[in-house]
Protein backbone atom coordinates (compact mmCIF):
# COMPACT_ATOMS: atom_id res chain seq x y z
CA UNK A 1 0.00 0.00 0.00
CA UNK A 2 1.31 3.55 -0.99
CA UNK A 3 1.97 5.81 2.13
CA UNK A 4 0.33 9.28 2.01
CA UNK A 5 1.08 11.46 -0.87
CA UNK A 6 4.08 13.62 -1.58
CA UNK A 7 4.01 17.02 -0.88
CA UNK A 8 5.26 19.60 -3.30
CA UNK A 9 5.97 22.63 -4.40
CA UNK A 10 7.26 24.42 -7.47
CA UNK A 11 9.58 26.92 -8.29
CA UNK A 12 9.76 29.39 -10.84
CA UNK A 13 6.88 29.04 -13.82
CA UNK A 14 8.61 30.22 -16.70
CA UNK A 15 8.70 28.00 -20.10
CA UNK A 16 9.28 25.19 -18.57
CA UNK A 17 7.97 25.96 -14.82
CA UNK A 18 4.20 25.76 -16.49
CA UNK A 19 4.91 22.50 -18.01
CA UNK A 20 6.20 21.20 -15.00
CA UNK A 21 3.07 22.70 -12.92
CA UNK A 22 0.39 21.23 -14.75
CA UNK A 23 2.11 17.76 -15.08
CA UNK A 24 2.31 17.97 -11.14
CA UNK A 25 -1.17 18.72 -11.34
CA UNK A 26 -1.78 15.73 -13.72
CA UNK A 27 -0.34 13.21 -10.86
CA UNK A 28 -2.65 13.55 -8.39
CA UNK A 29 -3.05 9.94 -7.04
CA UNK A 30 0.88 10.44 -5.66
CA UNK A 31 1.62 14.12 -5.69
CA UNK A 32 -0.01 16.85 -3.42
CA UNK A 33 0.50 20.14 -5.10
CA UNK A 34 0.74 22.18 -2.29
CA UNK A 35 2.83 25.80 -3.32
CA UNK A 36 4.26 27.56 -5.77
CA UNK A 37 6.68 30.49 -6.31
CA UNK A 38 6.11 32.89 -9.06
CA UNK A 39 9.22 35.65 -8.97
CA UNK A 40 7.69 37.94 -11.32
CA UNK A 41 4.26 39.41 -12.17
CA UNK A 42 3.44 37.91 -14.92
CA UNK A 43 3.98 34.32 -13.55
CA UNK A 44 2.30 35.35 -10.45
CA UNK A 45 -0.93 35.81 -12.71
CA UNK A 46 -0.46 32.40 -14.67
CA UNK A 47 -0.52 30.79 -11.38
CA UNK A 48 -3.65 32.41 -9.91
CA UNK A 49 -5.78 31.95 -13.07
CA UNK A 50 -4.38 28.00 -13.34
CA UNK A 51 -3.42 26.73 -9.97
CA UNK A 52 -4.95 28.67 -7.13
CA UNK A 53 -8.42 26.84 -8.00
CA UNK A 54 -6.77 23.76 -7.32
CA UNK A 55 -5.86 25.11 -3.80
CA UNK A 56 -2.25 26.05 -4.39
CA UNK A 57 -0.61 28.53 -2.61
CA UNK A 58 1.33 30.94 -4.40
CA UNK A 59 3.78 32.88 -3.50
CA UNK A 60 6.10 36.13 -4.50
CA UNK A 61 9.22 35.16 -2.74
CA UNK A 62 10.91 31.41 -2.28
CA UNK A 63 11.89 31.86 1.21
CA UNK A 64 8.36 32.21 1.93
CA UNK A 65 7.23 29.26 0.24
CA UNK A 66 10.29 27.35 1.95
CA UNK A 67 8.74 28.10 5.77
CA UNK A 68 5.34 26.36 4.26
CA UNK A 69 4.01 23.91 6.64
CA UNK A 70 4.07 20.59 5.71
CA UNK A 71 6.09 19.88 2.81
CA UNK A 72 7.93 17.40 1.53
CA UNK A 73 9.89 18.09 -1.69
CA UNK A 74 10.41 21.12 -3.83
CA UNK A 75 10.43 20.58 -7.90
CA UNK A 76 13.13 23.86 -9.21
CA UNK A 77 12.10 25.41 -12.54
CA UNK A 78 14.05 28.63 -11.79
CA UNK A 79 17.18 30.27 -13.54
CA UNK A 80 20.22 28.08 -13.46
CA UNK A 81 22.07 31.02 -11.72
CA UNK A 82 19.97 30.65 -8.63
CA UNK A 83 20.06 26.76 -8.34
CA UNK A 84 22.33 26.59 -5.87
CA UNK A 85 20.78 29.45 -3.46
CA UNK A 86 17.20 27.25 -4.12
CA UNK A 87 18.51 23.73 -3.48
CA UNK A 88 20.90 24.62 -0.31
CA UNK A 89 17.94 26.76 1.22
CA UNK A 90 15.54 23.35 0.27
CA UNK A 91 18.01 21.00 1.79
CA UNK A 92 18.07 23.19 4.97
CA UNK A 93 14.62 23.02 5.39
CA UNK A 94 15.05 19.08 5.14
CA UNK A 95 13.22 18.92 1.55
CA UNK A 96 13.87 16.34 -1.42
CA UNK A 97 14.77 18.02 -4.33
CA UNK A 98 14.29 17.17 -8.29
CA UNK A 99 16.15 20.32 -9.93
CA UNK A 100 15.47 21.26 -13.61
CA UNK A 101 19.39 20.90 -15.23
CA UNK A 102 21.56 22.12 -15.02
CA UNK A 103 22.35 21.93 -11.67
CA UNK A 104 23.96 25.29 -12.25
CA UNK A 105 26.04 27.03 -14.72
CA UNK A 106 29.21 27.51 -12.18
CA UNK A 107 31.24 23.94 -11.91
CA UNK A 108 32.47 25.47 -7.65
CA UNK A 109 28.38 26.10 -7.19
CA UNK A 110 27.77 22.15 -8.28
CA UNK A 111 30.33 20.78 -5.98
CA UNK A 112 28.70 23.17 -3.14
CA UNK A 113 25.24 21.60 -3.97
CA UNK A 114 26.97 18.33 -3.83
CA UNK A 115 28.36 18.31 -0.66
CA UNK A 116 25.71 19.74 0.55
CA UNK A 117 23.76 16.43 -0.70
CA UNK A 118 26.01 14.34 0.46
CA UNK A 119 24.97 15.99 4.12
CA UNK A 120 21.31 15.27 3.75
CA UNK A 121 21.81 11.47 2.58
CA UNK A 122 18.54 10.81 3.94
CA UNK A 123 17.28 13.30 1.37
CA UNK A 124 16.89 13.01 -2.68
CA UNK A 125 18.53 15.08 -4.42
CA UNK A 126 18.10 14.69 -8.40
CA UNK A 127 18.85 16.82 -11.55
CA UNK A 128 16.27 16.76 -14.20
CA UNK A 129 17.39 14.68 -17.09
CA UNK A 130 14.36 13.86 -19.05
CA UNK A 131 15.75 11.61 -21.94
CA UNK A 132 16.51 8.84 -19.12
CA UNK A 133 12.84 8.63 -18.91
CA UNK A 134 11.87 8.39 -22.36
CA UNK A 135 10.74 4.78 -23.11
CA UNK A 136 12.86 5.02 -27.01
CA UNK A 137 15.88 5.84 -25.25
CA UNK A 138 15.40 3.17 -21.95
CA UNK A 139 14.95 0.52 -24.83
CA UNK A 140 17.92 1.30 -26.38
CA UNK A 141 20.21 1.58 -23.21
CA UNK A 142 18.24 -2.06 -21.82
CA UNK A 143 19.68 -3.55 -25.72
CA UNK A 144 23.08 -2.26 -25.44
CA UNK A 145 23.50 -3.29 -21.65
CA UNK A 146 22.32 -6.70 -22.86
CA UNK A 147 25.08 -6.75 -25.09
CA UNK A 148 22.84 -6.61 -28.60
CA UNK A 149 25.25 -3.88 -30.34
CA UNK A 150 28.95 -5.77 -28.93
CA UNK A 151 31.37 -3.12 -26.86
CA UNK A 152 29.46 0.59 -27.56
CA UNK A 153 32.60 2.63 -28.50
CA UNK A 154 31.07 5.70 -30.27
CA UNK A 155 28.45 7.92 -29.90
CA UNK A 156 26.44 10.70 -32.38
CA UNK A 157 23.99 12.92 -30.98
CA UNK A 158 22.34 16.02 -32.07
CA UNK A 159 19.77 18.49 -30.31
CA UNK A 160 18.53 20.70 -32.64
CA UNK A 161 14.98 23.04 -31.61
CA UNK A 162 12.33 24.63 -33.76
CA UNK A 163 13.46 28.67 -34.92
CA UNK A 164 12.34 31.00 -32.40
CA UNK A 165 11.88 34.25 -34.47
CA UNK A 166 10.86 36.11 -31.24
CA UNK A 167 14.50 35.62 -29.80
CA UNK A 168 13.49 34.14 -26.76
CA UNK A 169 17.10 31.75 -26.45
CA UNK A 170 19.28 35.53 -27.08
CA UNK A 171 17.91 37.28 -24.50
CA UNK A 172 18.05 34.23 -22.11
CA UNK A 173 21.96 33.63 -23.54
CA UNK A 174 23.61 35.71 -21.05
CA UNK A 175 22.21 33.64 -18.28
CA UNK A 176 22.04 29.88 -19.86
CA UNK A 177 25.83 29.02 -19.50
CA UNK A 178 26.01 28.67 -23.43
CA UNK A 179 24.73 26.39 -26.23
CA UNK A 180 25.96 23.40 -24.56
CA UNK A 181 25.35 24.04 -21.18
CA UNK A 182 21.79 24.83 -22.53
CA UNK A 183 21.26 22.70 -24.65
CA UNK A 184 24.13 20.54 -25.35
CA UNK A 185 24.61 18.79 -22.18
CA UNK A 186 21.01 16.55 -22.17
CA UNK A 187 23.34 14.56 -25.09
CA UNK A 188 26.29 14.57 -22.73
CA UNK A 189 24.65 12.76 -19.81
CA UNK A 190 22.95 10.43 -22.43
CA UNK A 191 26.68 9.57 -23.52
CA UNK A 192 27.83 8.96 -20.10
CA UNK A 193 24.74 6.92 -19.82
CA UNK A 194 25.61 4.95 -22.97
CA UNK A 195 29.16 4.49 -22.75
CA UNK A 196 29.84 4.88 -18.90
CA UNK A 197 29.58 7.37 -16.23
CA UNK A 198 33.17 6.44 -15.33
CA UNK A 199 34.45 7.20 -18.62
CA UNK A 200 37.00 10.18 -18.17
CA UNK A 201 37.26 12.56 -21.13
CA UNK A 202 41.00 12.51 -22.80
CA UNK A 203 40.60 15.78 -25.24
CA UNK A 204 37.75 17.86 -25.94
CA UNK A 205 36.93 20.21 -29.07
CA UNK A 206 34.39 22.48 -30.11
CA UNK A 207 33.30 24.33 -32.68
CA UNK A 208 30.41 26.87 -34.26
CA UNK A 209 29.05 29.45 -35.70
CA UNK A 210 26.01 32.67 -35.03
CA UNK A 211 24.66 32.33 -38.31
CA UNK A 212 21.42 34.00 -37.43
CA UNK A 213 21.84 35.57 -34.74
CA UNK A 214 25.53 37.42 -34.75
CA UNK A 215 24.21 39.30 -31.92
CA UNK A 216 25.27 35.57 -29.71
CA UNK A 217 29.01 36.24 -30.33
CA UNK A 218 28.64 39.10 -27.09
CA UNK A 219 27.17 36.66 -24.58
CA UNK A 220 30.14 34.05 -25.98
CA UNK A 221 27.31 32.09 -27.41
CA UNK A 222 26.23 30.19 -30.88
CA UNK A 223 23.10 29.04 -32.78
CA UNK A 224 24.57 26.30 -33.31
CA UNK A 225 27.48 24.11 -32.52
CA UNK A 226 29.64 21.07 -32.99
CA UNK A 227 31.26 19.09 -30.19
CA UNK A 228 33.74 16.10 -29.82
CA UNK A 229 34.72 14.26 -27.41
CA UNK A 230 37.50 11.87 -26.71
CA UNK A 231 37.59 9.32 -23.70
CA UNK A 232 41.26 7.69 -22.31
CA UNK A 233 40.03 3.85 -23.58
CA UNK A 234 39.20 5.31 -27.20
CA UNK A 235 35.64 5.93 -26.71
CA UNK A 236 34.16 9.14 -28.88
CA UNK A 237 31.02 11.52 -28.70
CA UNK A 238 30.23 13.71 -31.51
CA UNK A 239 27.31 16.42 -31.16
CA UNK A 240 25.96 18.87 -32.93
CA UNK A 241 23.30 21.05 -31.44
CA UNK A 242 21.19 24.17 -33.11
CA UNK A 243 18.55 26.38 -32.22
CA UNK A 244 17.72 27.38 -35.98
CA UNK A 245 15.76 24.42 -37.30
CA UNK A 246 13.07 25.32 -39.83
CA UNK A 247 10.63 22.16 -39.40
CA UNK A 248 10.35 22.03 -35.91
CA UNK A 249 12.22 19.84 -32.90
CA UNK A 250 14.62 17.24 -34.35
CA UNK A 251 16.82 14.90 -31.64
CA UNK A 252 18.52 11.72 -32.28
CA UNK A 253 21.33 9.52 -31.32
CA UNK A 254 23.28 6.69 -32.25
CA UNK A 255 25.27 4.12 -30.03
CA UNK A 256 27.81 2.62 -32.51
CA UNK A 257 28.87 -0.91 -31.05
CA UNK A 258 31.44 -3.54 -32.28
CA UNK A 259 28.65 -5.46 -33.21
CA UNK A 260 26.02 -3.62 -34.21
CA UNK A 261 24.01 -0.19 -33.66
CA UNK A 262 21.26 0.89 -32.19
CA UNK A 263 19.60 4.64 -33.23
CA UNK A 264 17.23 6.71 -31.47
CA UNK A 265 14.47 8.83 -33.32
CA UNK A 266 16.36 8.98 -36.72
CA UNK A 267 13.40 10.48 -38.57
CA UNK A 268 11.28 12.66 -35.90
CA UNK A 269 7.70 12.32 -36.02
CA UNK A 270 4.87 14.15 -34.03
CA UNK A 271 3.31 10.56 -34.58
CA UNK A 272 2.46 7.79 -36.91
CA UNK A 273 0.40 9.21 -40.12
CA UNK A 274 2.03 9.67 -43.09
CA UNK A 275 0.88 12.03 -45.85
CA UNK A 276 0.47 10.93 -49.36
CA UNK A 277 -0.01 13.04 -52.13
CA UNK A 278 0.63 14.33 -55.36
CA UNK A 279 3.87 16.26 -53.99
CA UNK A 280 5.45 13.00 -52.13
CA UNK A 281 5.22 11.69 -48.64
CA UNK A 282 5.08 13.94 -45.74
CA UNK A 283 5.14 13.99 -41.75
CA UNK A 284 4.82 16.17 -39.32
CA UNK A 285 7.50 16.54 -36.66
CA UNK A 286 7.41 17.68 -33.22
CA UNK A 287 6.81 21.81 -32.56
CA UNK A 288 9.04 21.66 -29.53
CA UNK A 289 10.53 19.71 -26.82
CA UNK A 290 7.33 18.64 -24.94
CA UNK A 291 5.77 17.28 -27.72
CA UNK A 292 8.67 14.78 -28.17
CA UNK A 293 9.01 14.08 -24.22
CA UNK A 294 6.38 15.20 -22.29
CA UNK A 295 5.78 11.19 -21.32
CA UNK A 296 9.47 11.14 -20.12
CA UNK A 297 8.69 14.03 -18.00
CA UNK A 298 5.52 12.31 -16.15
CA UNK A 299 7.58 9.11 -15.93
CA UNK A 300 10.27 11.05 -14.10
CA UNK A 301 8.56 12.64 -11.38
CA UNK A 302 6.51 9.66 -11.07
CA UNK A 303 10.05 7.96 -10.23
CA UNK A 304 11.42 10.67 -7.90
CA UNK A 305 8.31 10.49 -5.77
CA UNK A 306 8.13 6.85 -5.71
CA UNK A 307 12.08 7.24 -4.11
CA UNK A 308 11.12 10.04 -1.49
CA UNK A 309 7.64 8.00 -0.52
CA UNK A 310 9.54 4.57 -0.55
CA UNK A 311 12.93 5.52 -0.04
CA UNK A 312 13.99 4.08 -3.26
CA UNK A 313 17.56 4.56 -5.02
CA UNK A 314 16.97 7.46 -7.36
CA UNK A 315 17.19 6.30 -11.15
CA UNK A 316 20.25 8.56 -11.47
CA UNK A 317 23.32 10.03 -9.87
CA UNK A 318 24.04 13.98 -8.38
CA UNK A 319 27.83 12.85 -9.15
CA UNK A 320 26.92 12.31 -13.26
CA UNK A 321 24.67 15.34 -13.55
CA UNK A 322 28.01 17.59 -11.93
CA UNK A 323 30.39 15.66 -14.32
CA UNK A 324 28.16 16.49 -17.18
CA UNK A 325 28.13 19.81 -16.31
CA UNK A 326 32.29 19.82 -16.61
CA UNK A 327 32.24 18.32 -19.92
CA UNK A 328 29.59 20.80 -21.20
CA UNK A 329 31.46 23.73 -19.67
CA UNK A 330 34.62 22.65 -21.20
CA UNK A 331 32.87 21.88 -24.63
CA UNK A 332 31.48 25.63 -24.31
CA UNK A 333 35.08 26.75 -23.65
CA UNK A 334 36.72 25.33 -26.42
CA UNK A 335 34.25 26.50 -28.21
CA UNK A 336 35.03 30.61 -27.39
CA UNK A 337 38.67 29.91 -27.31
CA UNK A 338 39.02 27.75 -30.25
CA UNK A 339 40.89 25.82 -27.98
CA UNK A 340 41.60 21.92 -27.63
CA UNK A 341 41.35 20.99 -24.15
CA UNK A 342 43.29 17.82 -22.64
CA UNK A 343 43.01 15.99 -19.39
CA UNK A 344 44.96 13.35 -17.67
CA UNK A 345 43.47 9.72 -17.31
CA UNK A 346 42.48 10.88 -13.62
CA UNK A 347 40.36 13.84 -15.08
CA UNK A 348 42.89 16.73 -14.64
CA UNK A 349 42.96 19.51 -17.17
CA UNK A 350 46.07 19.16 -19.33
CA UNK A 351 45.92 22.59 -20.91
CA UNK A 352 44.68 25.73 -18.85
CA UNK A 353 42.23 28.21 -21.27
CA UNK A 354 39.83 30.07 -19.97
CA UNK A 355 37.07 32.24 -21.02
Amino acid sequence: MRPVKLKIALAGLGRIGKKHALNILSQSQMIDFVAVFAPTTAEFQWAAKNLAQYGVFLYSRYEEMMSHASLDAVLIATAAAVHEVEIIQALEQNLHVLCEKPLSTNIEACHRILKAAREKPQLKVMCGFTRRFDASYRQARQQVTSGLIGEPSFIRCQSCDKYDAGGFFVQYSALSGGIFVDMGIHDIDLTLWFLGEDTVPKSITATGSATLHPELLTTNDRDNAMGMIEFHGGKVAQFYVSRMMAHGQEDSTDVIGTEGKVTINAQPAKDLVNLCHAGGITREVPEEFWARFEYAFSQELREFADACLLDKPLPMKLETAVKALEIAAALQESLVTDKQIRFDEQGRRLLMASL
